[in-house]
């Protein structure tokens, strides 16, 4: 028994001092580094006790990015859930070359962020974008010259690259989850007389509602913590229109063009992201906890 406990004790411990080394103690200092206005440089740090939070309170700056941040949680996800099912569903229908759809779906997943970023920029250009050119194309002259990464609109441009990067993995998600369901359930309700629609929320759902939790959580997640592609979206200096928190982050602790280097500041939002992301996932898993079903 003692030596089966060192063993334990041994393949745990790399493991664990890692996580203490980059996560615990870092997440300590950010708490402490919070409470004072600091540079992150030389210069002497002046404690100034939850000023930092005081000031995020009234920071219009920060309140732009948390909508910006939660639009992304809600009404991303929902459209992403959303394709995700009517893709997965359309493919999981008897497609032929079903790996060949899974695989091109999942591609902008392995894909570098920069590439995808590039790639959309060629898309959204008003001269020779593709949708611009579609739109010349079919004569549709009010729309040729769209410019979707405008002030207006390019918050919801992003929003439509994020959502066309997720959806990917989300189809192999949920159809890793819909082919463990065995398909003489289905038989069985059509036999009853249950239409499609019926079929899906009574059987498919309910069936399949571990992976669904985990699509939600590793969705929000991703959401709450999103960077690199809204701050490489619009070039070396994104708009405020596309700011998300964690760019508001980057942006007060290092500055763009112009350094701005509020270190202290920074810590203060990163340390109320960490309690975001923590507070929304202990709400999931309490909204999403449902009996689990044996079959």
């Amino acid at each position: 028994m003692k030596v089966r406990a060192r063993m334990i004790v041994l393949f745990l411990l790399p493991a664990t001092v890692l996580y203490l080394v980059f996560f615990i103690f870092p997440t300590i200092w950010a708490f402490y580094f919070s409470f004072f206005k600091w540079s992150g440089f030389g210069e002497a740090k002046n404690f100034i006790g939850l000023g930092n939070y005081l000031e995020l309170m009234h920071d219009s700056m920060f309140w732009m990015s948390f909508r910006n941040t939660m639009k992304i949680l809600f009404i991303g996800g929902f459209i992403t859930f959303l394709v995700a099912f009517i893709l997965t569903i359309l493919i999981n229908i008897g497609i032929r070359g079903k790996k060949f759809f899974r695989a091109m779906i999942f591609m902008p997943n392995v894909i570098a962020t920069i590439a995808l970023t590039t790639l959309w920029a060629f898309i959204y250009n008003p001269k020779f974008g593709l949708i611009n050119s579609l739109f010349r194309f079919l004569g549709f002259e009010t729309m040729e010259k769209f410019l979707f990464t405008s002030a207006d609109h390019v918050f919801y441009a992003m929003l439509v690259a994020l959502i066309w990067i997720q959806v990917g993995f989300m189809v192999v998600l949920f159809m890793a989850g819909m082919d463990k369901i065995p398909f003489e359930f289905y038989e069985a309700a059509k036999i009853e007389g249950a239409t499609p629609l019926q079929m899906f929320f009574h059987i498919t759902v309910p069936l399949m509602w571990d992976v669904i939790t985990v699509g939600v959580v590793l969705w929000s997640i991703f959401a709450l913590k999103v960077f690199e592609f809204p701050y490489a979206f619009h070039g070396i200096d994104p708009p405020p229109q596309i700011y998300t928190i964690g760019i508001y982050l980057y942006v007060m602790g290092f500055g763009k063009r112009n350094p701005i280097y509020r270190l202290g500041y920074a810590t203060a939002i990163g340390v109320l992201l960490l309690l975001a992301v923590i507070i929304v996932i202990v709400l999931l898993r309490k909204i999403m906890q449902r009996d689990l079903y044996q079959y």
